[in-house]
């Protein structure tokens, strides 16, 4: 059974058992005041018979075994038939012209009010007459009579009382399947409406399914829960499809950087093996060609590994100290450009970031500033207040490559004759923004790069934990 369906079913279940509710109530209230009037009319009239039992007395003999007449007799000269029963359990009827109208019921019950055992009530019975049972309503109270007491049982038939409670319940069962039938429907409509969102949503994802088109979106309206699945659905397809367009821009940036350097590789290749023909000078500058371009595709895809790796969820941050992190990547690059030397002055600084990403970034910026600066020249490295500036003292970054420095690949002009990806200060910009930071470039009025990275720590903005240190 689908959902709807279900719901349309609860929904009509739910008003059935209202409208049953409803009704039996109804059907009590009804048939109570109707046996109210029933009581009221029974004991007005006990009120009337009981003078003249008074004075009939003493009766007859009674009259005869109570199994012995099944006569029919108009009940009169009273509204209402009678009998009286004392407390030995004789019975005693009245003849209408010469007739004795049936036995009534209870008997036993009417002997024990005679005999003062038991209060005057109401009971419901049938009495056999007219060669069919009759439903009666009866009501049998005490009389005292000279020194003993009686019981008078007075019977008003119930036909017009169960007449109008079969039409009630007729009504109430007419009016309850109406209101079923309508709750259904009902419910069945607004099952649809509700739902709506709901059957798009799944629509929408098996056509994702099919299709892989991750561009498919749900029409969102309203601020109800169904609502806010769908936009969190929307959101989901969004996150996935940036994911997938980054994914195929690395992808084709990757198989256009390498396309490249392999393609050198293999020519360079190709000649050498061909190297009989070649002078030993050409041989041995070929070879050196060939290492050297085999270390620009390990760094490249170096680089490509971890911009992969970036995109995947990251690990859970801790505190890190970020005087310490920077640290280590000053003595790896000081490793890799010894004629470059590096003035550092760091604050102890906690951040809250993964160590490993975070020296990566800084080692990037530093490999940056020493690759443009000149032999002897220092890079400048501060950590203050939770930023850390890295300058150096080189050409500069020209004004139009300024706003695409941190772009994948991108290589400024004067930058295509030197080795290098464009990875490097891509891969710092996205750990920044991993950490919850920022990465930006200057240009210093008295020249050389100035780049400033900021990351935050635990809550959420960056701390220093001391005076400066170098």
């Amino acid at each position: 059974m689908s959902l709807r369906a279900r719901l349309a079913f609860v929904a009509a279940a739910a008003v059935a058992l209202s409208i049953a509710l409803a009704s039996m109530l109804v059907y009590f209230i009804v048939r109570n005041d109707l046996l109210g009037q029933l009581n009221a009319g029974l004991q007005s009239e006990a009120q009337t018979i009981a003078p003249i039992v008074r004075r009939s007395m003493p009766f007859r003999v009674p009259i005869g075994t109570p199994q012995q007449y099944e006569i029919n007799v108009p009940f009169e000269p009273f509204g209402n038939a009678f009998q009286v029963v004392d407390g030995q359990g004789n019975v005693y009827r009245p003849e209408f012209n010469g007739l004795v109208p049936p036995l009534f019921p209870g008997v036993e019950d009417a002997q024990e009010v005679a005999a003062g055992t038991h209060g005057a009530f109401f009971a419901q019975g049938h009495v056999r007459t007219q060669g069919k049972n009759l439903h009666v309503r009866m009501y049998t109270s005490q009389i005292p009579v000279g020194q003993s007491n009686i019981a008078l049982e007075v019977l008003v038939p119930m036909t017009n009382v169960d007449h109008e409670l079969a039409r009630i319940r007729f009504w109430l069962l007419l009016i309850g399947l109406g209101g079923i039938g309508v709750a259904s429907i009902a419910g069945f409509l607004v099952a649809r409406t509700t739902l709506a969102p709901v059957r798009e949503l799944s629509e929408t994802a098996e056509r994702v399914r099919t299709t892989r088109d991750l561009t498919q979106r749900i029409h969102v309206g309203g601020n109800d829960e169904l609502s806010q699945l769908a936009a969190t659905f929307n959101a989901m397809l969004e996150s996935l499809d940036a994911a997938a367009q980054r994914q195929s821009q690395l992808v084709q940036d990757a198989s256009h950087e390498l396309r490249t350097p392999l393609t050198s590789l293999r020519t360079n290749i190709e000649v050498l093996a061909r190297s009989d023909e070649l002078p030993a000078d050409d041989r041995e500058q070929l070879l050196r060609d060939v290492i050297e371009q085999l270390g620009e595709m390990t760094a490249l895809i170096a680089e490509l590994t971890e911009l992969a790796r970036g995109e995947e969820q990251q690990p859970p941050v801790e505190e890190v100290r970020l005087d310490l992190v920077t640290e280590e990547a000053i003595r790896r690059t000081s490793r890799n450009h010894p004629d470059v030397p590096i003035d550092a002055q760091l604050e102890p600084t906690t951040v809250a970031g993964v160590p490993a990403s975070l020296e990566r970034a800084i080692a990037n910026v530093l490999d940056n500033a020493a690759k443009w600066s000149p032999a002897g020249s220092p890079i400048d490295v501060r950590l203050a207040e939770g930023e850390l500036s890295v300058r150096d003292h080189g050409p500069g970054i020209a004004d139009v490559d300024l706003p695409h420095v941190f772009e994948r690949f991108y290589r400024a002009t004067a930058a295509r004759s030197m080795p290098g990806s464009g990875l490097g200060l891509a891969i710092v910009q996205k750990v920044a923004e991993d950490h919850g930071g920022t990465v930006t470039a200057e240009r210093p009025e008295d020249g050389g790069t100035l780049i400033r990275l900021r990351v935050a720590d635990t809550n959420g903005h960056a701390k220093a934990n001391g005076s400066a240190t170098s």
